[in-house]
């Protein structure tokens, strides 16, 4: 039996349906090690003896580990076909050092896309683990929790806030720094002026665009007025210029460009994006087939393999004729570019939106034929448009105006629908040196915009322009700049907190150049050069160390720790000031003496006025859970009504409950008796069958030192 091992359940199921008998194939489920939390720092890295790494297997992955051991004693062969990146090489060489697999002969397999001709090739062409990607994660890994829990240790001591990182802090900059130009910001006036202008047969709009050969600029009314009062009454057409204009097809997406087009689309969250096409990649059954329908989704190459580009060109011909028949558009490079994957692309052209479209919920759906159609559309002729310009000239003022009609469609043949609608604007039939006259002009008052805010599109575009961060990072920078509370996202807006912007502050202050974009950038191309052999990482970790350790005691010393805030009431235990406090689910009150004190102020929830529970008859109050605000009684658990904001009851269906015959009774309540559950995190208790009446948990008898 050959044994394959890969990252996610999905995706082995996808692969197990191809290769069939002789072949098993598990998932790891992502990582099986991690850095220690113990240690000096609790960095889980010796910085005193050449940044050894101490990994442990995840509490979570031992079982995981314990199936993979037993798997790997029964097979003949084992293949590691983890993702193809550096995170992918890592979690090979974990996989390989704790499975007990030879590095120099344990063969990795490297595909882009899960279909049973890239599997195929991959088992016909496997190579070994490439051990300078595997330093160039691990060194990444190391600094990043360096940084990543030696920054948050001293905020969290500092100013309260719950964590900062080499990329995330950055990235936080980005939103801060927006919102100060838009609170910076101070409108300018400007005006423009626009005519109406006919002969015997025609009316034309034109813009006032320039005076004496120059652009003009109008400032105020009182130049508004003045040029009106210049001009004359009859215009003469000037000039009368027609071109065709060509606009050339978009390159194929990459991770960034996916999520910014999902975004400005279908207002995907990046996280929501890249869920999706994981999904799409992975495999989805079509027709009873599992088929993976897209390249690997974490990518910042716009290439496309010949391969592809043959099938694409023959199903345009085929479909569209030759006219429509274009060349491959690549985007120009950006910082930090690898080149090792391909664009995201369909695996088969032949699986059209419209044949996949029953297999496929709405979301994934829309991405499929987003991610289709821009593939297609990249190997597609330009668009052709006829444009025509039109300048009337009176006292040396210039009015201008153009008209565009589209004469070939070219690639917004299958694309055009994800672009801006243009207006067709067909001007009147004019001839140059023909006078018009002046029928009405308007002036309009205007004033310069702050600039906007980032979204989440816009923000992957500014991580990517600058070079920092990876395609697999951009999407999990931003959900944790969300869940930490350092932004928000007001109607798709980001808007930095408080919190966020007195962590910009401190940070700028005290650690200013791992908040400067040119420097994480060069940290990116430093780890990139490591992949590539030329960048030892034992120098890079030691300078960097030297350097941080610096700024970290400095910043230690001088960095002034902001007090909790006083609520006005002292504590009732022991009678010291209560102060705001926040935690992992937001602020609460708590003592100012923690942890010698440990009391807490239970928020009082709000009271519905004139409302009462239909079941108790207790006052009806407002909640919040996991899923927002709700209406509950205020005597739960006794009583547990609910319904929603608007008055709608809600129904929890109960979980019949099943008790073993010799299932023995609770030691508190006498009635229910202990069964076995699980929590939330997939760990077994013994609890009351009674909950949440009874709460009794059985506790595990504590073993003594000789005995563990």
């Amino acid at each position: 039996m050959k044994l394959i091992i890969v990252e996610s359940p999905h995706k082995s199921v996808t692969i197990g349906k191809f290769l069939g008998k002789g072949y098993k194939v598990l998932a790891s489920k992502g990582h099986i090690c991690d850095l220690a939390a113990n240690g000096k720092m609790g960095l889980g890295v010796d910085v005193e003896n050449n940044f050894a790494p101490r990994y442990v297997i995840s509490k979570d992955k031992e079982s995981v580990v314990k199936e993979l051991k037993n798997a790997v004693a029964k097979a003949d062969e084992v293949y590691l076909a983890t993702d193809p990146d550096r995170e992918g090489e890592a979690i090979a060489y974990h996989l390989a050092r704790v499975l007990k697999l030879d590095l120099s002969t344990t063969k990795r397999l490297e595909f882009h896309e899960v279909t049973k001709t890239a599997l195929s090739r991959a088992l016909e062409n496997p190579r070994t683990i490439d051990l300078r990607l595997v330093k160039s994660q691990e060194t990444r890994r190391i600094i990043d929790r360096i940084m990543g829990f030696r920054l948050s240790n001293i905020l969290q001591k500092k100013i309260k806030s719950r964590s900062a990182g080499r990329v995330q802090s950055v990235v936080l900059r980005f939103v801060v720094d927006r919102e100060k130009e838009i609170q910076a910001f101070v409108p300018v006036e400007y005006w423009t002026i626009s005519g109406l202008f006919s002969d015997a047969k025609n009316t034309v709009k034109a813009e006032l665009s320039s005076y004496k050969g120059k652009p003009i600029k109008i400032d105020n009314k009182e130049q508004a007025d003045k040029i009106e009062s210049e001009l004359p009454e009859e215009f003469v057409v000037s000039s009368i210029k027609n071109e065709i204009k060509t606009r050339e097809p978009r390159p194929p997406f990459i991770t960034s460009t996916l999520q910014q087009e999902a975004f400005s689309q279908f207002h995907f969250s990046t996280k929501k994006t890249a869920t999706i096409a994981q999904r799409l990649y992975e495999g989805i059954e079509i027709n009873g087939v599992p088929t993976g329908l897209i390249t690997y989704m974490r990518t910042d190459s716009t290439r496309l393999s010949d391969e592809f580009k043959n099938d694409a060109k023959n199903f345009i011909l085929q479909n569209f004729g030759s006219a429509y028949l274009g060349k491959a558009h690549m985007q120009k490079s950006t910082k930090n570019v690898q080149d090792a994957h391909e664009a995201i692309r369909p695996t088969d052209v032949l699986l059209t939106p419209s044949k996949v479209r029953d297999s496929l919920n709405k979301d994934e759906f829309q991405l499929y034929s987003l991610i289709y159609e821009r593939a297609m559309a990249s190997l597609m002729s330009g668009r052709k448009d006829s444009i025509t310009t039109i300048q009337l000239t009176g006292n040396d003022y210039v009015f201008s105006c153009s008209g565009s009609i589209n004469v070939f469609d070219g690639y917004t043949k299958i694309y055009g629908k994800y672009e801006e609608k243009e207006s067709k604007v067909q001007l009147p039939s004019l001839t140059q040196g023909e006078t018009l006259k002046k029928d009405s002009i308007e002036k309009l008052q205007h004033f310069t915009k702050a600039p906007a805010r980032y979204n989440e599109g816009k923000l992957v575009k500014m991580m990517q322009e600058n070079g920092i961060g990876r395609p697999s990072t951009y999407a999990p920078t931003i959900t944790n700049l969300l869940d930490h509370d350092y932004i928000e996202n007001q109607k798709g807006s980001l808007i930095p907190t408080d919190q966020g912007e007195l962590t910009v502050e401190k940070l700028t202050a005290y650690f200013p150049k791992y908040m400067d974009v040119s420097y994480t950038a060069q940290m990116e191309t430093n780890l990139d050069e490591i992949a590539e052999g030329k960048i030892d990482e034992q120098k890079l970790l030691e300078s960097f160390w030297n350097e941080f350790k610096e700024l970290y005691h400095n910043a230690e010393e001088k960095m002034e720790k902001i007090p909790p805030k006083e609520v006005g009431r002292n504590c009732p235990k022991c009678g010291a000031p209560l102060v705001l406090r926040k935690g992992k689910y937001g602020e609460f009150v708590g003592c100012s003496r923690y942890p010698d004190c440990d009391y807490i102020e239970k928020p009082k929830p709000e009271i519905i006025e004139g409302k009462v529970c239909p079941k108790c008859g207790k006052p009806l109050v407002k909640r919040s859970g996991k899923k927002g605000f709700f209406i509950g009684c205020s005597d739960y658990p006794r009583c547990n009504y609910m319904e929603t904001l608007d008055g709608t009851p809600i129904t929890i269906e109960k979980k019949e409950v099943v008790i073993p015959k010799d299932a023995p009774l609770c030691p508190r309540c006498h009635t229910g008796h202990l069964i076995e559950k699980k929590s939330r995190w997939g760990k077994t208790f013994i609890a009351c069958s009674n909950y949440p009446k009874c709460r009794y948990i059985q506790k595990d008898e504590k073993k003594t030192k000789k005995e563990k």
